[in-house]
């Protein structure tokens, strides 16, 4: 199965009963956001899931911004959907599947295949003139037993593999987040040093589509240097745009990546960890677009 969905294909399939629907739109800046879109209009049979609350475990004092869920919570989570071993999840946002990638992840990393994110996002369904409905449907809970997340690594995981050198880091934030020019969410400006940039941005068409698999194949070793994509390990702000690079890489044949689920955000938390800014470290400002 595709990793992605398109606006056609997704329209012939709204009357699958094992289509499991789910609206992912948020913003970081305004978290109730997302809820009241899908409130005023979404796509037909759609549920929402809210980032903070559903995707996300609560903060602490020692995680980013977006802790990953329990295994026990997201479990429950599925289940309060009525998701099973029949079900097809297709996963879409505001636009170009930023935070749907996100549920994308979390359900392969609990070995959950059959998911897509519609490409283009809401945004697209609607530039398509499709229509949206305020009406909600009910679903039958299920029962599925709890699975431990898989393929992410934590901030001591992280250390001891930078250490060792075992992995190659790619960071999805922006070049000037990236590079400590500017900070407008997290405290402290700047990246791990070692880590590579690999803006979302670079997925991604005009549109907010994805670029074609070969392009992304072409970006993406490009950026591996070399490296298997085993070797990659994903990060970003806080967990959440990380997701749709390991996205794009499977859009593009090169799966096998890993999410640093803390990201930066977590990474800050201790200032013992080093930080970098500019191009300090060996090909830390590496975009398509320099």
């Amino acid at each position: 199965m595709s990793p992605l969905i398109t606006v056609p294909e997704l329209e012939s399939k709204l009357d699958d009963p094992n289509l499991l629907l789910v609206d992912c739109r948020f913003d970081l800046a305004k978290p109730d956001w997302g809820s009241s879109e899908y409130a005023q209009g979404h796509i037909d049979g759609a549920i929402y899931a809210h980032l903070n609350d559903e995707l996300s475990s609560p903060v602490s004092s020692q995680t980013g911004r977006h802790p990953l869920p329990s295994a026990a919570t997201f479990t429950a989570t599925l289940q309060r959907w009525g998701l099973d071993e029949n079900t097809r999840v297709v996963a879409y946002d505001q636009g170009n599947g930023a935070f749907a990638a996100r549920l994308w992840w979390l359900l392969r990393a609990v070995g959950f295949e059959a998911v897509q994110v519609l490409d283009g996002g809401l945004a697209a369904w609607k530039s398509a003139g499709l229509p949206l409905t305020t009406a909600t449907r009910e679903r039958k809970a299920s029962s599925l037993p709890a699975r431990d997340f898989r393929d992410w690594l934590s901030t001591e995981q992280l250390e001891q593999a930078l250490a060792a050198c075992t992995i190659t880091l790619v960071d999805a934030r922006s070049p000037e987040r990236f590079l400590g020019q500017q900070e407008p969410i997290d405290p402290v400006a700047g990246h791990v040093p070692g880590a590579l940039n690999h803006p979302l941005t670079d997925n991604l068409q005009a549109d907010g589509r994805f670029l074609p698999a070969e392009t992304l194949r072409e970006r993406w070793r490009r950026t591996l240097g070399g490296q298997a994509p085993q070797t990659l390990v994903s990060m970003c702000g806080s967990g959440i745009t990380a997701c749709h690079n390991l996205l794009a890489l499977e859009v593009a044949g090169l799966p096998g990546g890993r999410l640093y689920a803390g990201s930066w955000s977590e990474w800050i938390r201790d200032p013992k960890r080093p930080v970098a800014t500019g191009n300090s470290d060996q090909a830390a400002a590496f975009t398509h677009n320099a």
